[in-house]
């Protein structure tokens, strides 16, 4: 378990993640207390953080667990080089190559340590230093109401440790007259205001030469990692080979080279989906799936992204598409790639989803196909029709059309159960398929314009019955049809119907489109308007036959009511 979790961390620090890498180094230690090479990792860690404290903490546990072993010394010198305490950072070196005297590392950190770092007194610097600051502070009737402030207080121990950060502070009045009275230099008027200062040019500040941060070393890897990261490598080689010859087309190329990426690592499932994708190219659906499978176990013990356990899932799910010949085959695709969208909602996997369940209807329709089934149960639907058992009926012609899905007799029949049973919209879908089935057949055309009819749609049921009539003029039933909806237009004209029936009869129209249309036209508004004030503009609107026609149809709708 220290083995893993070390793992982890040094695969953190090397993708520069150092917090995570002190988390996992930190629970190998806790597993593994007295393992040097953990605590040693854990200060690289920290100092890449800037945390040299506790990476100088972990370098003398580390000199302290393993005194003979030079790294720990490169260590400590480190995390001393971040704190600035140079002497003892050579110290540290020195003893360090006491061990190794030939240990290049320690030569270099020595020789930075000992090179000389600028004059040893800062004006600047030495202001910020010591209780000589806060004495000064402290006796200056102007600041010394500032040290009851726990900010102010707080801000300057920032500066005393680092005082090339004064200029993060330069905003704050406080800290500008702190400074005056620290350089004996006078800021600000007598009320405090921002006012310049008195000298002609302002004193240069000399600033010591910034240190360069102590480079963090790599991490400490024991053979056995060293050779699981050469196998990784070898494995992505490996991976990128096979790609290419996937591109090609050289599929016995491409899984050779999968194959062998999964013997060196076997913690990528890139490896085992591309070399299904290879499988299901070739047809070896089969083969596919099982690589799929082990993808998806795998991943899951992993962790892996659930990306890639979506990609696996579709991958399988294409290749139960290729094998399937029935429709009970297509079940388990259609569930595969259900449980892939469930890990990641892809476009591609969402649509080869509704691929498949329109397919399995589409195989369902053509296994469940029998005309002579369809002719039995339509011949038992006619039976209860004439019995005046709709229900019945609609389920036996419901049954045929099923068995046969392009017989217009039963989409008929079902149309004139439905209007028995009062139930027109769906007569009306029933009666329109018989028409889209066979637009010669004049009893769809018969059966629409009567529903039409019942629904008192007598503009659009005498456009039905016309509409049946090109195709047989002398069709008794639609001629009926049509005489029966110019008597209820005829009617309406005539104003012969009762305050009910026209309110009744224009709140239907009103839901027309085409009516709306009408309505909220301007020009036919003007025109509406002309035909009650304006007679002479009325007779010239006549002579417009699309005027005219809008105007039937709103006469025919009962909106307008010629007298």
């Amino acid at each position: 378990m220290a083995e893993e979790a070390k793992s982890k961390g040094n695969a953190a620090f090397s993708s520069g993640d150092y917090a995570a890498a002190i988390t996992h180094f930190t629970e190998a230690i806790n597993l593994s207390p007295t393992n040097h090479i953990l605590y040693s990792n854990r200060s690289a860690a920290y100092a890449s953080l800037h945390c040299y404290a506790e990476a100088l903490s972990d370098a003398k546990k580390t000199v302290e667990l393993k005194p003979d072993w030079a790294k720990g010394y490169s260590r400590l010198g480190a995390a001393y080089m971040g704190l600035s305490q140079y002497k003892e950072a050579a110290d540290a070196y020195k003893k360090g190559l006491e061990v190794d005297p030939s240990n290049e590392t320690l030569k270099s950190g020595l020789a930075d340590a000992s090179r000389p770092r600028g004059p040893s007194s800062n004006p600047f610097v030495e202001a910020f230093q010591g209780e000589e600051m806060w004495a000064k502070l402290t006796a200056d009737p102007g600041t010394r109401v500032y040290l009851q402030q726990p900010d102010f207080v707080k801000t300057m121990q920032e500066i005393q440790k680092n005082p090339n950060n004064l200029n993060l502070y330069m905003k704050d009045k406080r800290v500008m007259q702190a400074l005056g009275v620290l350089f004996s230099v006078k800021f600000g008027g007598a009320k405090g205001e921002d006012t310049e200062m008195k000298e002609a040019e302002p004193v240069k500040k000399v600033e010591p030469e910034p240190e360069p941060e102590p480079e963090p070393e790599p991490m400490e890897l024991t053979e056995e990692e060293r050779e699981k990261k050469e196998r990784k490598e070898e494995a992505k080689k490996e991976k990128e080979q096979g790609n290419a010859a996937y591109k090609k087309k050289e599929f016995e190329k491409a899984i050779e080279h999968y194959s062998k990426a999964m013997e060196l690592d076997d913690e990528d499932i890139s490896y085992l989906t591309n070399r299904a994708a290879v499988y299901l190219e070739m047809g070896k659906y089969e083969e596919c799936i099982q690589d799929c499978d082990k993808a998806v176990e795998r991943g899951r013990e992993l962790r892996f992204d659930f990306k890639m356990i979506a990609k696996a899932l579709t991958r399988k799910g294409s290749a139960l598409v290729k094998m399937a010949k029935c429709t009970k085959d297509f079940e388990p695709a259609i569930e595969t790639f259900q449980k892939a969208l469930t890990e990641h909602r892809n476009p591609d996997t969402l649509k080869k989803l509704n691929d498949a369940e329109k397919a399995k209807k589409e195989l369902e329709q053509q296994e469940y196909f029998d005309p002579k089934v369809a002719e039995e149960e339509r011949d038992k639907g006619n039976g209860f029709f004439k019995e005046q058992k709709y229900p019945e009926a609609v389920r036996h012609y419901s049954e045929a059309i099923k068995r046969n899905p392009k017989d217009v007799r039963a989409y008929s029949n079902r149309a004139a159960c439905y209007t028995k049973l009062g139930a027109l919209p769906e007569g009306l879908k029933d009666a329109e398929k018989c028409i889209e089935l066979d637009s010669s057949f004049t009893k769809g055309y018969s059966r629409k314009g009567a529903i039409q009819f019942f629904m008192k749609e007598y503009d659009k049921a005498m456009d039905t019955y016309q509409e049946g009539l090109n195709h047989d003029p002398k069709n008794q039933e639609l001629l009926d049809g049509v005489r029966r909806c110019v008597e209820q237009i005829n009617k309406a004209n005539r104003g012969d119907l009762t305050p009910e029936e026209l309110k009744e009869r224009q709140a239907k129209a009103m839901q027309d489109p085409e009516v709306q249309n009408i309505l909220s036209d301007p020009v036919m508004r003007q025109v509406l308007v002309d035909f009650q004030e304006n007679p002479k503009a009325a007779q010239e609107h006549m002579k417009n036959p699309m005027v005219m026609n809008k105007i039937q149809k709103l006469v025919s709708a009962g909106i307008v009511q010629v007298r």
